[in-house]
């Protein structure tokens, strides 16, 4: 480990992981007290354009709200 903090991952752990430069990990701790390394979740910014462009009229936050609790709803019956 560096005096940064930072540590190097083994280029057979990252090309297992599908590491990349530049790639965000998190490490999360396990009941036995050991910790697994795992490629972090993406911000939701990363998926902007992953279903292609939006072709409906815009919704608002509260449209989106009711259309959530009713799936919810409908789900919990």
């Amino acid at each position: 480990m560096t005096t940064k903090g930072q540590i190097t991952v083994p280029a057979t752990v990252r090309n297992q992981l599908g590491l990349e430069p530049g790639t965000r990990v998190q490490f999360i701790e396990l009941p036995d007290g050991g910790y697994e390394l795992k490629p972090a979740a993406l911000p939701v910014t990363d998926l902007k354009g992953f279903f292609g462009p939006w072709e409906g009229p815009a919704i608002s936050i509260e449209e989106m709200n009711e259309g959530m609790a009713q799936a919810a709803a409908e789900a919990n019956r």
